[in-house]
């Protein structure tokens, strides 16, 4: 099955859509352009992917464009290992999908002049393209430090010598800065000198001019910049001062051109500063607007990046793409497809209301997607041997096996069978329970695409442990004979044992036991125990040549991809969902 052509259903009318669809109508803006703008001091997690498919599916919708920016104001926590990731993942989720609608800084301009040019046309344009180039705050530093100096010059912003913790303290007072007075010519003057690196440290700050009174904590002369000395990953060490992300982000916006800068909820009570800003710059084109929707919020995980870093660095997990996490390359790295992904996303709308929703939800996505499309295959997890005594030694038959019977197109393949056969040690039970249906003494069940077995004997170790089932197959049953509508209550799956292909299977499950994981305030005391079991096990021929492109059904077992450690010589699997929600009878039991 492909992993990205699939379109997802057709995302339903929302108050977004409505609000572009009146600024197109009005006049207001003549085309659409929205962002993605991550901070890259972490992976991208599956929340970001409601932001990602909504800022895209406008795009679409509208005709217009989204730019990919790093958000890449504050040089301490921001690494180059994380716009990597971040580009790769946001590529892969909208790959062939609306990657057309990417948008692309124009060629032949230096980074300084990506923001030095702002008063002019917005700096970017669209196309399709193999490689993405982000755009980057930093490109615009320059920009910024130019509109700051506006600002100053106007009256509008001064320095002050506070430190962070009375700065607050004033603010929460509604107290002016004792140096908040002070002359346009005394602050362009610390303002040249706080950017030249003479200052220390933290030691000044450049704040907006507005209300001390503001009812909105956020217009109470909040911080323009700091100064920060250290490598930036991006500019490295040309710059002592930084801006801040209310500052950056809106001037940013303008420079590219956004029309509609769409934000989670948290980010409604600065709308007011990021419309200050913007007016109090007198641009001349038509400013971005601001729209804020609620954020995507999942049971059963934890998503701030702090959080997740501290499973990564304290070693609960392998790494920020372990596929229990819920980053978004470990999802892919799991096997869950964009288009799954979107489709889940897409359909939960978009609100303005926080919700939790259910990773059932997504679960549901991805099921439907891989019954659909996934390739049947034959693995048995936790063999057990069969040998079936009158059956030639020397015989092996090539059956027909359906690759998906939801798929008419999907055609068959060739399983060999043999007198000697793996099948799961949960389907035979020297003392089962009432309505057991799989192999007992003295019991029969019918080998899926093959023949009736009846086990005839147990063989076991020294320590009394079963390693071998002795059976007799009823040869006139084979499935398509002549006597294949003999009938028995159980069916079950099979490899054979001269023809299996050995692999390394990573049985995958949530990562915490709990829907709210954080809600006692310690997350890490809520993981999962058996959120990883791997096992060594036998899968049927074909399997030698699987793709990681394609999902596979294990039949009666779960859905598996291909992991990028596997090789030729050493397979590993992935299980990316199990067929049905287990999670659902924990639920009702607890």
């Amino acid at each position: 099955m492909s992993t990205t052509t699939e379109a997802p259903a057709a995302a339903p009318s929302d108050f977004i859509r409505e609000i572009v669809a009146e600024d197109l109508q009005s006049g207001k803006h003549t085309s659409v352009h929205t962002r993605f703008p991550p901070e890259p001091n972490g992976y991208l997690h599956i929340g970001h992917a409601k932001a990602i498919c909504l800022g895209f599916s406008i795009a679409r919708e509208f005709g217009g464009i989204c730019n990919i920016r790093m958000d890449d104001t504050n040089p301490a926590k921001e690494e180059a290992e994380y716009v990597e990731s971040i580009v790769a993942d946001v590529k892969w989720l909208v790959n062939g999908w609306a990657d057309d609608k990417i948008g692309l800084k124009p060629a032949g301009k230096t980074p300084e002049q990506h923001g030095n040019d702002f008063l002019q046309e917005p700096v970017t344009n669209g196309a399709a393209v193999d490689r993405v180039e982000p755009f980057f705050a930093s490109d615009y530093f320059g920009a910024f430090y130019e509109c700051a100096v506006r600002l100053v010059r106007a009256g509008k912003a001064y320095v002050d010598d506070m430190n962070p913790e009375q700065t607050d303290e004033f603010r929460r007072l509604g107290k002016d800065s004792p140096f908040r007075d002070r002359s346009v010519e005394e602050n362009l003057d610390l303002l040249a000198r706080m950017k030249a690196g003479e200052f220390p440290h933290g030691s000044r700050t450049l704040r907006a001019k507005i209300d001390m009174q503001a009812p909105n904590m956020w217009m109470r002369d909040p911080v323009l910049y700091r100064i920060k000395h250290g490598e930036h990953h991006h500019t490295g060490s040309a710059w002592s001062i930084y801006p801040m992300y209310d500052f950056a982000h809106c001037i940013s916006d303008y420079i590219e051109g956004i029309t509609h800068s769409l934000c989670t909820l948290e980010f409604e009570v600065h709308r007011p500063l990021y419309d200050w800003v913007l007016e109090s710059l007198d641009f001349p084109r038509t400013l971005p607007r601001q729209i804020e929707f609620a954020r995507l919020n999942i049971d059963y995980t934890v998503m701030s990046k702090r959080k997740l870093l501290q499973l990564v660095n304290d070693g609960l997990v392998s790494g920020w793409d372990d596929p229990r996490m819920p980053t978004i390359s470990a999802m892919r790295r799991r096997g869950f497809t964009a288009s799954a992904i979107r489709n889940f996303v897409l359909q939960l709308g978009v609100t303005k209301y926080p919700s939790l929703s259910e990773f059932t939800l997504l679960e549901h996505a991805v099921r439907d997607e891989f019954n659909r499309h996934a390739q049947r295959r034959f693995a048995v997890l936790r063999p057990i041997k069969v040998v079936i005594t009158n059956y030639p030694e020397d015989q092996v038959e090539e059956l027909n096996a359906i690759n998906n019977p939801e798929d008419p197109d999907g055609g068959s393949r060739k399983l060999p069978f043999s007198r000697e056969l793996y099948i799961e040690s949960a389907d035979f039970m020297e003392t089962p329970p009432p309505k057991y249906f799989r192999l007992r003494p003295g019991g029969e069940v019918r080998l899926k695409y093959a023949y009736i077995i009846k086990c005839e004997e147990v063989v076991k170790d020294d320590a009394g442990n079963v390693v071998e089932l002795r059976c007799t197959a009823d040869l006139d049953s084979k499935t398509g004979g002549a006597t294949s509508n003999r009938k028995v209550k159980g069916t079950v799956h099979w490899v054979s044992a001269g023809h299996a292909v050995n692999a390394e299977v990573r049985l995958y499950d949530r990562l915490f036991s709990v829907p709210e994981p954080d809600a006692d305030g310690d997350f890490k005391a809520h993981l999962n125990p058996a959120s990883l079991e791997i096992v060594q096990a036998k899968c049927e021929r074909s399997l030698a040549d699987a793709n990681s492109n394609e999902r596979y059904q294990f039949e009666r077992l779960a859905y598996f991809a291909l992991d990028p450690d596997s090789n030729p010589d050493a397979l590993v699997f992935n299980r990316t969902i199990t067929l049905k929600d287990t999670w659902a009878k924990e639920a009702k039991r607890s």
